[in-house]
């Protein structure tokens, strides 16, 4: 029997005892995990203030480089563009340079954020070209619905939540995502009624919620109402011994917000009558909404609903234009448009090609027109159009499917026409067609677009290349600029090669441009790689460009696209030329200046 005095074992070793004896009696399938309570925030008074550590980003775009990356996706909204751009570009720009000089810019007294508000209706590629310029400047992005933050009203709780998405949106990099943009979207259904009595408390709640994320704030990583939050926080107490405040600071975060704010605009112009009226002006009829919108004020916003501190805190504002008809037929002809590649996609699931003639593109954007839901009824518009052939074709022979007017006017006719194996000619001789029209629309764009997109992608885009840059585009479903980041990487690949042959055979090579394109072309054909034609070139070339090196010292040759079609024809051609040119007398040498007959 133990004495008294004996010590006694404290609450880790008794942990360590049963710990071991688990382990002998079932191996590591049983473990003890003893309870633990989470302590008060510990302080110290020697604490120091926590300085700001933040990552340094890589950014340098400037913005008319944004503007023209934007021009490829978005129809119209230069206005829109050009602000968005701009002053997003101003925001990161100002950020690093800040870095660069140890100045933060959050301490200046006065700082303002950059936040945007963007009005304009449905379908007019709000969401849209924010989820762009996130993709193209690399940086989180969270997008969240004002309406449901009416469902915790002024807690403010989902406002928060937004933030912390941020850093689950980097996998947990803190410091990343406080360079990240949060766009929220129909914020005009915060702005408070104007046609209750008293306070709307919800919607104002949510606009205070909003404010101080909106300028600069410290948000807690740990949610109270999160479990999972709470069993995080618990685990890193269990392994470090310590709690550690985790928060994401909100002052380089970007805000974006958007709605269709469809009263604004008669508050707008209810203001400019009025002051028009007591100057002895004319009212200007003819202004549509988005002339009137470009005249909002902070009053106007306030009167909208919404309070002064949240206008305040959004300084820079956008218009979008509603789109017409002709832009919607705009949008689908781009080559970049989600909505034909995605329908193209759908039918690639089941190796069906799908081509686009310029007629049905144009019925189309009418139905879409008619919608009144600008470019989100091209969606609908095509979905609804072609949903018979995307349900039926799978389940026969047909791989090419030209979309015509027929086929957008009359389906099922269409649909019946297409199915007889009598027709298959027919069938495939417009989709023949449609292919040549498609191809001869992208070298036409190409063409239009060549000195910005050869300077954006730093690709030369020669004749030759633009053929091969319109072919690759015709027979592959991506985007303009995936396209040519593809044909840049192939570009890239066979510069390897005359890097490779100098390096392995002592001898230059320089491939022109149309060998280059020749090249690339057999890259995409037949499924080759570098070491592949690595190898065929030596095979070609290398005993014979060895032996006029060795027999004139020349070591350096430019080899063309027919070079490449007749290896033989070229090397005999250049031997010949080469030693003839050898044996000629030197007009330089002064012993040869009078040679004899």
């Amino acid at each position: 029997m133990k004495e008294h005095n004996e010590k006694i074992p404290n609450p880790k070793e008794i942990e360590k005892e049963i710990g071991d004896f688990l382990s002998k009696k079932f191996g590591g399938s049983v473990k003890m995990v003893s309870p633990l309570v989470v302590p008060h925030e510990i302080t110290s008074e020697k604490e120091e203030k926590p300085t700001r550590k933040e990552k340094k980003i890589n950014f340098d775009l400037k913005p008319e480089e944004l503007i023209s990356y934007l021009d490829q996706y978005i129809v119209k909204q230069d206005d829109a563009k050009a602000i968005l751009a701009t002053k997003i570009c101003t925001h990161f720009n100002r950020i690093k340079s800040a870095e660069t000089s140890s100045i933060d810019i959050r301490d200046m007294v006065g700082h303002i954020k950059n936040n945007i508000l963007m009005f304009g209706p449905t379908g007019v590629g709000k969401t849209y070209i924010v989820k762009l310029i996130a993709n193209k400047i690399n940086v989180p992005f969270i997008k969240g619905d004002a309406t449901k933050f009416s469902e915790t009203g002024y807690v403010g709780g989902d406002v928060e939540d937004l933030v912390r998405d941020l850093v689950r949106e980097t996998d947990g990099d803190i410091e990343l995502a406080q360079y990240g943009i949060i766009y929220i979207d129909e914020i005009d259904k915060i702005a408070s009624s104007r046609n209750i009595i008293g306070a709307d408390v919800s919607r104002s709640g949510v606009q205070r919620a909003l404010l101080k994320p909106m300028e600069e704030t410290e948000v807690d990583l740990k949610v109270p109402h999160d479990p999972i939050s709470m069993i995080q926080e618990i685990e890193r107490f269990r392994k470090t011994g310590k709690r550690d405040k985790r928060a994401v600071n909100t002052g380089n975060i970007l805000f974006i917000m958007s709605g269709a704010f469809g009263d604004l605009a008669r508050i707008v112009k209810k203001r400019i009558a009025d002051q028009e009226i007591g100057f002895g002006a004319k009212i200007k009829n003819h202004w549509d909404d988005t002339d009137i919108l470009q005249q909002a004020k902070a009053e106007d916003l306030i009167e909208f609903g919404f309070e002064s501190e949240f206008v305040g805190r959004l300084p820079v504002r956008a218009v979008f234009e509603k789109l017409t008809q002709e832009d919607l037929f705009e949008i689908l002809k781009n080559p970049s448009n989600p909505v034909i590649l995605g329908k193209k996609l759908d039918f690639a699931a089941y190796d069906i090609d799908v081509k686009f003639a310029d007629d049905a593109l144009r019925v189309l954007a009418e139905k879409a027109f008619k919608e009144n839901t600008g470019a989100r009824g091209l969606v609908s518009a095509v979905e609804r159009t072609l949903l018979l052939f995307e349900k039926k074709l799978p389940s026969c022979d047909i791989k090419k499917f030209p979309v015509t007017v027929s086929v957008i006017q009359n389906p099922e006719k269409s649909l019946e026409n297409m199915l007889p194996l009598s027709n298959r000619s027919q069938l495939e001789e417009t989709f023949a067609t449609l292919a040549c029209e498609e191809k001869e629309y992208i070298i036409t764009y190409l063409n239009a677009n060549k000195k910005n997109l050869s300077e954006k992608y730093g690709l030369t885009l020669t004749p030759s290349r633009i053929q091969v840059v319109a072919s690759y585009y015709s027979s592959h479903i991506m985007d303009i600029e995936k396209v040519i980041n593809k044909i840049k990487s192939f570009y890239d690949d066979i510069k390897k090669i005359e890097l490779l042959f100098f390096k392995n055979n002592d001898i230059n090579i320089v491939l022109e441009d149309n060998a280059v394109d020749f090249i690339i072309d057999q890259f995409e054909k037949n499924d080759m790689n570098v070491e592949d034609y690595y190898e065929q070139l030596t095979n070609d070339f290398k005993h014979g460009l060895n032996l006029i090196r060795e027999k004139t010292g020349k070591n350096r040759f430019f080899i063309t696209k027919s070079a490449l079609f007749d290896p033989e024809t070229f090397i005999s051609k250049l031997i010949k030329d080469e030693l003839s040119h050898e044996l000629l007398p030197d007009s330089r040498n002064p012993n040869l200046e009078n040679p004899e007959p």
